[in-house]
């Protein structure tokens, strides 16, 4: 069985590619079609453009994690593949509109998991109905993540629903895929936050102080105030979609807080606080 390390961009998922080793390593970008979010460096633009095949304006995600990416694959020498799927503003357009929400979390299905399946599908030189050990970056203490993934898995496997051909009328066909096995090596060998953020430094690899999306909104809206100081021109494309898209009750974390992106914005920022005083993401498959 082949074994898969999707990186984020983070310090966890870039602690097992250094230590625990795999056949590839994969890193899904999420992209963006504003050019007001376009990073200023040039060459950086172009780096990116060359490893994803297309065209790169600009990423939901910090710019940092750009560099990551080059940073990690020089440190550990070994070739990162790059995918990416629609942007995200065509992914909104697909749903008519409507914003992902903890509702409705088809953000992280369309453009994180399909791009790393399709990739593994094209790349990986799987026999028939094979499927990959897929290393996850959950940390000893976040079971609870672990075990939220593995209730979506039958003996111990993950599928995704993907085309598989079409029908007599040329409608897709679709199918649940069995296609990874996760597996979390951080838990099994008891590692800890403390032992990632101690490995990681004075190494020569840069680390974004949150990975994922800027605005996402599964994050806490004093979080994603935070995010408005140290990110204004991100976090206004998240605004934008709010305000151009937004139905009735139709914001991006109304279901947890019902407070829009631009209501944050006015919010009295907290200069206080840190990335360090909120925890992590615990929706479940975000990071990969």
């Amino acid at each position: 069985m082949k074994a898969v390390t999707p990186v984020s961009g983070g310090q966890s998922s870039a602690y097992i590619a250094a230590n625990y080793p795999s056949d590839f390593l994969v890193f899904a970008l999420v992209c963006i079609e504003d050019r007001n979010c376009t990073p200023k460096d040039a060459g950086l633009v172009q780096e990116v453009s060359d490893r994803i095949g297309r065209e790169f304006i600009a990423t939901a995600e910090d710019d940092t994690i750009l560099q990551t990416m080059l940073d990690l694959e020089q440190y550990l020498g070994q070739r990162i593949d790059w995918v990416t799927g629609p942007t995200f503003e065509e992914v909104i357009r697909k749903k008519n509109g409507f914003l992902p929400s903890p509702l409705r979390r088809y953000c992280t299905v369309q453009m994180k998991m399909y791009p790393l399946f399709e990739w593994q599908r094209n790349h990986c030189n799987l026999a028939e109905g094979e499927i990959v050990r897929q290393q996850i970056g959950f940390r000893h203490g976040e079971s609870k993540r672990a075990s939220n993934m593995l209730e979506r898995c039958v003996d111990g496997v993950m599928s995704i629903k993907a085309v598989v051909g079409k029908t007599k009328d040329g409608r897709n066909k679709w199918a649940d895929i069995p296609y990874q096995m996760p597996a979390f090596p951080l838990i099994d060998n008891g590692i800890r936050k403390s032992d990632i953020v101690q490995f990681w430094k004075g190494k020569p690899v840069r680390f974004a102080q949150r990975n994922n999306c800027v605005g996402c909104f599964n994050q806490n809206p004093l979080l994603l105030r935070k995010r408005w100081q140290d990110n204004p021109v991100k976090m206004e494309w998240f605004a934008k979609q709010e305000r151009e898209r937004t139905r009735p009750n139709d914001l991006w974390n109304v279901h947890d807080y019902g407070i829009s992106y631009d209501d944050m914005r006015k919010r009295h920022a907290q200069h206080e606080l840190t990335f360090e005083d909120f925890a992590d993401c615990d929706s479940g498959y975000c990071g990969i």
